[in-house]
């Protein structure tokens, strides 16, 4: 049990405390309600942009990284689909720094020429470097539009093209910040060794003063439900061949999700896993194999991911994956095995909540959902969930006209042609 309080400021910032005597070090996560999928579809990736002009300067302070790292601190950030996420670690005497620092950010940034080229030329060079010069780096750029017809989630964070970045302007830059880096925009969570009466002090004293702003009401465009399989072939310079498949799913806050959760699980967590056993370890049809959720806020996919063994065709392959997933629809999944997924996630969420950070970051998150509280009631929704709850919503999800199939080749040498 994850004990926390909760109060919100009157320009909307939402704080959450989380006492943690254990912890020689305090969290601090601020965690902004915007994420790739609320860009404008020709500027995109300014998201994950702004997770690194975040970095270059605010309009009272000029080094963010200095001061942190003279507090004794540890910092970073990581941008999704749905939400960017600010995080500091640090003693708890200088659990102030991050209250001015991170108030300071949120107040405006410094919006200097220099630092909106240097960033840019950063993310370009991401881009490049992760998803165009990396071997298999552009399959989430391929699967995303092809599972994808109207949702914004249409585009990876990185963003659709380089071009949207170079481009940008910093009209458009400012306009994007005032619009989403809000406190009616903004969770924040500390957790650590604080008391609730010092950490409300400092929340009036540092972030009270910035105004609320007037934050778009999110209205996206939802996906309809897929009635035709899609398929994509490709053929690039790489090792081995993958294959790549999606199938759409419920949202994080469905009650579906920790059912579906549990059925990636059940597919490929550990060596004990069906996909493993069946296809890695027995048939030799991939040398490596996995099934995950991406848990977006938003409905999203799930995936299957895996490098085929050599000599075996993406027709073997993708069979050997179907024949698992009928198994799923025809047979009830026995209850030893239910029992042992459950089990794991059971542990997972206890090992997690050894640190502060991954705490203050749930409780975040969780927040966001609907409800902060979900951190410590979804243990329950995971054993309410039934093998018939499974097979249900095996064929529900793994329909053939609800795939959207990636054939990633490998170019094929000279001398094997």
């Amino acid at each position: 049990m994850i004990h926390f309080e909760r109060f919100q400021l009157d320009n909307g910032l939402t704080v959450i405390v989380h006492q943690d005597k254990s912890s020689p070090l305090v969290a601090f996560n601020l965690l902004y309600d915007v994420g790739a999928r609320d860009e404008d579809a020709h500027r995109t990736g300014f998201a994950h942009l702004f997770e690194h002009l975040m970095f270059g300067g605010s309009v009272n302070i000029s080094n963010y990284d200095e001061v942190v790292e003279k507090s004794g601190g540890q910092n970073n950030a990581f941008t999704t689909n749905d939400i960017t996420n600010y995080y500091i670690t640090l003693p708890k005497d200088n659990l102030e720094q991050a209250f001015r620092l991170e108030s300071d950010r949120m107040l405006s940034l410094a919006f200097t020429p220099k630092s909106l080229e240097v960033q840019r030329q950063v993310v370009i060079e991401e881009f490049k470097q992760n998803y165009l010069n990396q071997p298999y780096g552009d399959i989430l750029l391929l699967m995303r539009p092809l599972a994808f017809k109207k949702h914004p989630y249409q585009w990876a964070t990185i963003g659709k093209e380089v071009s949207h970045i170079e481009d940008a302007t910093m009209e458009e830059v400012k306009e994007f910040f005032f619009k989403h880096y809000a406190p009616n925009n903004a969770i924040l969570v500390v957790a650590g060794d604080v008391e609730i009466e010092e950490v409300k002090t400092l929340s009036e004293k540092w972030f009270a003063p910035i105004e609320r702003r007037d934050v778009p009401v999110r209205n996206l465009p939802q996906e309809p439900r897929q009635e035709e399989a899609r398929t994509l072939s490709v053929e690039r310079d790489v090792p081995v061949d993958v294959f790549y498949s999606a199938y759409h799913m419920c949202s994080r806050a469905d009650k579906n999700f920790y059912a579906t959760d549990l059925i990636s699980d059940i597919l490929s967590r550990g060596n004990s896993s069906r996909l493993y056993n069946s296809l890695v370890k027995d048939q030799k049809l991939f040398s490596d194999l996995d099934a995950f959720i991406g848990g977006e806020l938003d409905a999203g996919l799930f995936y299957f991911a895996g490098n085929l063994a050599e000599g075996v065709t993406m027709e073997a392959a993708e069979k050997g994956i179907e024949a698992e997933l009928d198994k799923l629809k025809n047979e009830l999944v026995p209850a030893n095995e239910l029992r042992k997924v459950k089990n794991k996630v059971q542990s997972a969420q206890m090992f997690s909540e050894i640190s502060a950070l991954n705490k203050a970051m749930h409780l975040a998150t969780s927040e966001l959902i609907g409800d902060a509280n979900l951190v410590n009631t979804q243990l329950e929704s995971y054993e309410e969930v039934t093998a018939e709850h499974i097979q249900e919503l095996a064929k529900d999800i793994f329909r053939k006209e609800n795939s959207n199939t990636l054939y990633y080749h490998a170019k094929k040498k000279q001398d094997d042609r």
